[in-house]
């Protein structure tokens, strides 16, 4: 079965990094947009950074935009989010997706809503 696999969270002070991975297995990788999600308590899910696989297009939230950075390594089936000057406002659960010949701005700007298989996610804390 198609699978994702988060991990890479951790606690950081703020202003510090963290590096969070996507592991896919199950399904051709290249043919996906991959979503980086997150939800943070009392928050609804948002879309955070989406890559193509196929093209390498990307995209991202204004909120993270110029800190963070996602890549992709198809030669290992993952996706990578590098998270640099981190606020207390990132502190969430991080979550991946996988969207099928997907675009990534529409895929991170639809929040995850049509995607139905989430994982355990890696979970980020920055405290101040």
């Amino acid at each position: 079965e198609a699978r994702l696999v988060e991990s890479g969270g951790g606690l950081v002070q703020d202003g510090g990094s963290l590096r969070l991975s996507c592991a896919a297995s199950g399904f051709t990788f290249d043919d996906y947009a991959i979503g980086w999600f997150r939800q943070a308590p009392g928050k609804e899910r948002e879309g955070v950074s989406c890559i193509s696989s196929r093209d390498g297009s990307t995209y991202y939230a204004d909120s993270v935009k110029g800190r963070f950075t996602i890549s992709s390594d198809n030669a290992k089936n993952t996706v990578y989010l590098q998270m640099n000057s981190l606020k207390p406002e990132d502190t969430a659960v991080y979550y991946c997706a996988a969207d099928l010949l997907g675009m990534p701005r529409l895929f991170c700007r639809s929040n995850g809503d049509k995607f139905g298989s989430w994982g355990q996610g890696s979970r980020v804390s920055v405290i101040s």
